[in-house]
């Protein structure tokens, strides 16, 4: 009887481990595909007031530039690099860093 129920503690442990690993993967992949979202929204701002912007590959959050409303963003395209403010309602700052 004592050694069932070591093996029904032994894999609930293994099916709670398992779980874990399939959620992590779950969003692992999430944080991927919001990530190309948020490049492909900040190219298509950025290719809206005339900057080339082909192929997007990030738009990484500058948090020490950014505050509430506006957001700061390095977006990196073929060939290119921009630091990006966002302000709603209004044309985004767009700079070209070399």
């Amino acid at each position: 009887m004592g050694s069932n129920r070591a093996l029904v503690q032994i894999s609930s442990i293994g099916a709670g481990v398992f779980l874990s690993i399939c959620l992590a993967g779950t969003v692992a992949t999430a944080a991927a595909k919001d990530q190309d979202t948020v490049a492909s929204v900040v190219a298509d701002q950025v290719r809206s007031q005339g900057f080339p912007c082909r192929n997007p590959s990030s738009a990484k959050r500058i948090a020490a530039e950014s505050v509430p409303n506006q957001t700061a963003y390095l977006l990196r395209c073929e060939g290119t690099t921009y630091r990006v403010l966002l302000i709603p309602d209004q044309a985004a700052e767009v700079a070209r860093v070399d």
